[in-house]
C-alpha cells in the first residue's frame, strides 16, 4: 500500500474544512429509536460534532447479553440524518451487515476491534466493499498486533477502498490497568509512520472504559497531532444497555469538548524556532553520547562473557540482575527522572546484554534478542 499518496476523501475534506480534528460522538448501542434520537438530537446542538456513531450489531464476549437492535436499528439512523443533517457510522461486520447498511444510505461504516484481528473476516468484508467508495474506519485488532491493522486497511485499499481512516481504540492486556484497554500509544504512532496520510482517530471511550479518563485521554491523543475523536453519549448512561460505564450525556459530553485544548503543530514565531534548533541540537549531542555510552557497555558485556566462557560461568545471574534494576531506578529518583521509564529501559538493555552473552558463549550469532511481551 502506497504511503506517499494523499488522496482526497471523506475525512481529509472534512479535515480541511474545519482545521480542526474531527470530532465523532453518539451511544454506543442504538436501544431504541426515541434513545437514538434523543442522542441525535443532543449531539446536534452541540454544534462541532461531525459524525453521529451507533451500534446495530453488537454480539458480545459472551451471550445473554444485549447484542444491539440489529437491522432494526436501520431506519431510525435514517431519520438521524434527516432530522439533524448528520451522517452516520456504524460497525459491520459481515458481508450482509454490509449490503443492508448501504441499502439504508449509512453514509461511513466501520470494521470492529474483533474483526480486525481476523484477515479472513476483513477480506470477506473487502469483498463485498468493492466498488462501493464508501468511507470506511478500521479499529486497531484487540491484541497488540500493528502489522494486523496494517493488512486490514491493505486489504480494504486492495479493494479499491481508499476513504479510509484508522480508529486506536487501546489493546488487551493480561496486566493490570487503569484502562480497560491500555492506549500503548506507540503502536498507533507506528501506523500513523506506516501511513501519513490516512487520518488517525482516537476512541477514549474504549480504552478508558469509564467516564473519569476521557478528557485525559482524548487531551493526550490531540496532544499526540491524532486527526479525530470518537466517543460514545448516551441520554441516561447510567441505564445503557451497553457500555454504561464509559458513556457520557451529551452535555457532559460538550463539557469535554470546551476543555479540549486545540494546541498548533508548530509557531512561525522566529524566537521559538530558534530556540526549538537550539534543544534539538542539543538533544541530538545527549542522544549521541547516551549511544556511545551504550557501547562502551556492551564492549564491557563482551569481555565479561569472554571471562564467563573462559570459567564455565552461566550467563544469567538473577542477584547481579535485581541489583542492576533497584540501583538503576534509585539513581533515577534522586535525578529526578522517571524511575519506572528508567526501569523498562534496563530491562532492554539487560535482554540485550543477555543476547550478547549468549553470542559469546555460544561461539555463533543469535538471530532474534529475548522479549518479555507487549509490556515493553
Amino acid at each position: 500500500m502506497e504511503t506517499t499518496d494523499s488522496p482526497t476523501t471523506f475525512f481529509t475534506r472534512l479535515l480541511a474544512r474545519k482545521g480542526h480534528p474531527i470530532l465523532i460522538a453518539g451511544p454506543c448501542s442504538a436501544e431504541t429509536e426515541a434513545q437514538t434520537l434523543a442522542t441525535a438530537r443532543g449531539v446536534q446542538a452541540l454544534g462541532n460534532v461531525d459524525l453521529f456513531r451507533a451500534g446495530v450489531w453488537k454480539p458480545r464476549t459472551r451471550p445473554g447479553s444485549f447484542e444491539g437492535a440489529g437491522s432494526a436499528a436501520l431506519p431510525w439512523l435514517q431519520r438521524v440524518t434527516q432530522e439533524t443533517g448528520l451522517p452516520v457510522a456504524i460497525e459491520v461486520a459481515t458481508p450482509r451487515h454490509v449490503e443492508e447498511a448501504l441499502a439504508h444510505g449509512i453514509q461511513v461504516l466501520w470494521v470492529g476491534a474483533r474483526t480486525t484481528a481476523n484477515p479472513f473476516a476483513v477480506q470477506e468484508l473487502a469483498d463485498a466493499l468493492a466498488g462501493t467508495g464508501v468511507p470506511v474506519m478500521v479499529k486497531n485488532p484487540v491484541n497488540p498486533d500493528v502489522s494486523l491493522w496494517a493488512g486490514a486497511l491493505e486489504r480494504l485499499a486492495r479493494a479499491g477502498i481508499t476513504d479510509l481512516a484508522a480508529i486506536h481504540r487501546g489493546f488487551s492486556t493480561f496486566a493490570p490497568s487503569k484502562y480497560r484497554n491500555p492506549p500503548t500509544w506507540m503502536l498507533a504512532i507506528e501506523l500513523k509512520t506506516r501511513f501519513p496520510h490516512i487520518p488517525l482517530i482516537c476512541d477514549p471511550s474504549h480504552m478508558a472504559g469509564r467516564r473519569d479518563l476521557l478528557l485525559p485521554i482524548a487531551q493526550k491523543a490531540l496532544d499526540l497531532d491524532y486527526d479525530g475523536l470518537i466517543l460514545e453519549t448516551h441520554p441516561d448512561p447510567d441505564h445503557a444497555l451497553s457500555d454504561a460505564e464509559q458513556q457520557v450525556t451529551p452535555a457532559r459530553l460538550g463539557e469535554i469538548f470546551s476543555a479540549l485544548k486545540y494546541r498548533r503543530r508548530s509557531s512561525s514565531n522566529e524566537d521559538y524556532q530558534a530556540k526549538a534548533d537550539e534543544l534539538r541540537q542539543k538533544m541530538d549531542e545527549a542522544d549521541r553520547e547516551i549511544v556511545e555510552a551504550l557501547a562502551r557497555r556492551m564492549a564491557l558485556v563482551q569481555e565479561l562473557a569472554e571471562y564467563k566462557k573462559a570459567n564455565d560461568v552461566k550467563i544469567l545471574q538473577f542477584d547481579r540482575w535485581k541489583e542492576i534494576f533497584a540501583t538503576r531506578s534509585a539513581w533515577a529518583d534522586t535525578l529526578h527522572l522517571n524511575k519506572d521509564f528508567v526501569g523498562e529501559l534496563y530491562k532492554l538493555v539487560h535482554l540485550e546484554s543477555i543476547r550478547k552473552q549468549t553470542e559469546v558463549l555460544n561461539g555463533a550469532p543469535t538471530a532474534e534478542g529475548l522479549h518479555l511481551g507487549p509490556g515493553l
